[in-house]
């Protein structure tokens, strides 16, 4: 994600921030003012941002001053001018308790407020750490831009304060938010990441006037649907400052795509990831261990597999413990650009003359996008990606609002590549998906329960022919061979590499089989004339997923209209070259996330072809009373018949999400 949340609280946690956060992750000694220190670090003043500013005298962009920063989120929460109130009232005469309560709002907090941290996709940063001034001041706006959309989302949709007893009820802060932001240029490893720490106060004033706290929960369980729209915003930002486009990239096998900036070289990329590379060496010991500790008795401390929920546990952990010291010698943002395009033209192996036009190849590959992508955006059909990918990707197929409204959001950012949409677009695909494909299965004994955003769905049809999840491996054995040992002597490991860390089993990842259930919904609706009915004219499938194809695969131009009365070429679902897949997969770019092979397509055609059967049985039953009744959801027994006209690239991985 490139939103990431974590509670602040008063104590020992904000004089850490106060020390290193605001003033760029450095150190500051206790006697530096606050806005020296962040002078010496090369880092901007915090800025105050959010609708509830007016109410405690504040105005949108004013600069951050230590005591204000200290009474909201140091002293549990009081006002950020307390210190003056305070005064003010005891020269009234008011005693001391009295004078103090002038200054609180509400009652007093351990936690004081979330720290918001927004950093885009790694591919804008770097045209912002190595472009010219021009560039880089148009990334900063649409970054602080999506900033400030985000925040005013939560006001309006996320944000509530609880009161009653045992927090039962819940109201929207009518005045809005506190919050204050600092800015970032580096990472720890000392390479470009520019993003920002918003302090958001947990502290907000009801329609009776009265201060009440934020529920911090609501902030955590939106992180998903925050960062989605984050990326949306800022990468459509850029779209239209810089002429840019976005194509989906995989990261990490098995998980879905991000979406990247075309154009930008993926060693250009890892060249950043120094940090990962380092966690995620340490998270594989760290999973070895994990599978393979035991106890006093020899039997197992742990489960013998990794699951995702111990994966991020681990992947904490790892990042704790090769967490580097903080950074040196403070220098200036100029001194900065110069020094990481000087280190990536050495060390990075992406040629010199990329680095120093990296815009220019940017606008290059987004204007062969746009000639050849069109943004075709289909609500109804948008509804079943979704839908599909939230039923699958979820456990036990349960899910809330805010499951699909994060993955809606990933939809369109796949679909648009980068164009902005119309407001409200991802709302429209999630109640489409309700009304259409989700059940209710809500059962609320509580007020908490009755609320829209706590609703329980699932789907409304039953995924029964797809493949069923792998089963992990058992655990393994450093005494036994690996599986695909032929008896021959094993090749030597690595150095540091300890038995069985080649074999850490892991509960295998949903997402293959999330887009392959969405590819499978989106035919059954396409061929079953019911479908047809419902939406007034067929499903076009073809102009849907052609935003999300790879464009170096789409079928060949229009033909000439001289000469159309030639033979008609391949379609697009015919349209795959497989040396221009295993091309792309080398570079790293969007069709990495296929994972197609020669025998693969084979069999996906074969499983399609085998389905065409049942699709026609269906499509049998059903046309004798397609005019005598009316239209209908599909069934259970109606998601049985899926046919695909052919296995083409756009039923891989970067279809859904």
């Amino acid at each position: 994600m490139t939103v990431d949340t974590r509670v602040v609280r008063a104590g020992q946690m904000y004089r850490y921030y106060l020390r290193e956060t605001v003033v760029g992750d450095g150190r500051r000694s206790a006697r530096t003012p606050l806005r020296a220190a962040q002078e010496q670090a090369g880092v901007p003043v915090g800025r105050w941002m959010g609708r509830g500013l007016a109410a405690l005298g504040l105005s949108a962009g004013e600069e951050v001053a230590e005591a204000q920063l200290g009474n909201l989120f140091g002293e549990r929460g009081r006002h950020p001018y307390a210190d003056r109130i305070e005064a003010d009232r005891l020269a009234q005469g008011a005693s001391p308790e009295e004078a103090y309560r002038a200054g609180a709002l509400g009652r007093r907090v351990s936690v004081t407020g979330v720290d918001f941290v927004f950093r885009p996709q790694p591919s804008i940063y770097l045209l912002w750490a190595f472009g010219d001034e021009e560039t880089r001041l148009a990334i900063e706006a649409a970054h602080e831009y999506a900033i400030v959309r985000v925040l005013e989302w939560i006001e309006d949709e996320v944000a509530v304060i609880r009161y009653g007893t045992d927090g039962n009820y819940r109201v929207r802060p009518p005045g809005g938010l506190v919050a204050a932001r600092f800015r970032h240029y580096e990472a720890r490893s000392g390479r470009p990441l520019l993003h920002d720490h918003v302090l958001l106060s947990v502290k907000g004033q009801r329609l009776d006037g009265k201060w009440g706290s934020i529920h911090t929960t609501v902030l955590h369980e939106n992180t998903v649907a925050a960062s989605a729209l984050y990326n949306e915003l800022v990468a459509a930002e850029v779209y239209e400052a810089l002429g840019l486009a976005t194509e989906p990239r995989t990261v990490t096998p098995g998980r879905r795509p991000v979406m990247e900036i075309a154009g930008v070289p993926h060693g250009l990329i890892r060249w950043t990831a120094q940090r990962s590379d380092q966690i995620a060496a340490c998270l594989s010991e760290l999973e070895h261990e994990y599978v393979t500790a035991v106890d006093d008795d020899g039997e197992p401390r742990f489960l013998p597999v990794v699951s995702k929920r111990a994966r991020a546990k681990l992947n904490q952990i790892a990042a704790r413990k090769t967490r580097p010291p903080k950074k040196g010698k403070a220098r200036s943002l100029a001194q900065l650009r110069a020094d990481w395009k000087a280190s990536a033209i050495r060390t990075s192996g992406v040629p010199a003359d990329v680095i120093s036009s990296l815009l220019e190849y940017a606008r290059a590959a987004a204007a062969a996008i746009r000639a050849r992508v069109a943004a075709v955006v289909d609500i109804a059909l948008a509804a079943v990606d979704v839908t599909a990918t939230v039923f699958v990707m979820n456990e036990g197929g349960r899910f809330h609002r805010r499951h699909l409204l994060a993955e809606a959001r990933r939809h369109l950012a796949l679909v648009l590549r980068g164009r902005r949409r119309d407001p409200g677009l991802d709302d429209q695909v999630v109640a489409a998906a309700i009304s259409t494909h989700c059940v209710d299965i809500s059962e609320p004994k509580t007020v908490r329960g009755l609320e829209a955003g706590y609703r329980l769905y699932t789907a409304s049809w039953a995924l029964s022919d797809l493949p069923a999840p792998r089963r992990p491996p058992a655990a393994p054995d450093p005494e036994r061979r690996s599986p695909t040992d032929s008896g021959e002597p094993p090749a030597p490991r690595p150095p540091g590499q300890d038995a069985g860390e080649w074999d850490v089993p892991r509960l295998p990842l949903q997402y293959d089989r999330a887009v392959l259930a969405g590819a499978v919904v989106r035919e059954q609706l396409r061929t079953t004339t019911t479908a047809t009915a419902v939406r007034g004219r067929a499903y076009d499938v073809v102009a849907h997923q052609q935003a999300a194809m790879p464009e170096q695969l789409l079928g060949p131009d229009p033909a000439d209209p001289e000469h159309d009365d030639q033979e008609p070429e391949a379609g697009r679902g015919e349209a795959i070259d497989m040396k221009a897949l295993r091309a792309l997969r080398e570079s790293r770019t969007d069709v990495e996330a296929l994972d197609l092979t020669a025998d693969r397509l084979r069999h996906l055609q074969d499983a399609f072809t085998a389905a065409a059967d049942r699709a026609h049985t269906t499509m049998d039953r059903y046309t004798p009373r397609h005019d005598a009744e009316p239209p209908h959801p599909a069934h259970q027994d109606d998601q049985r018949a899926h046919r695909q006209q052919e296995p083409g690239p756009h039923r891989g991985r970067e279809t859904g999400h």
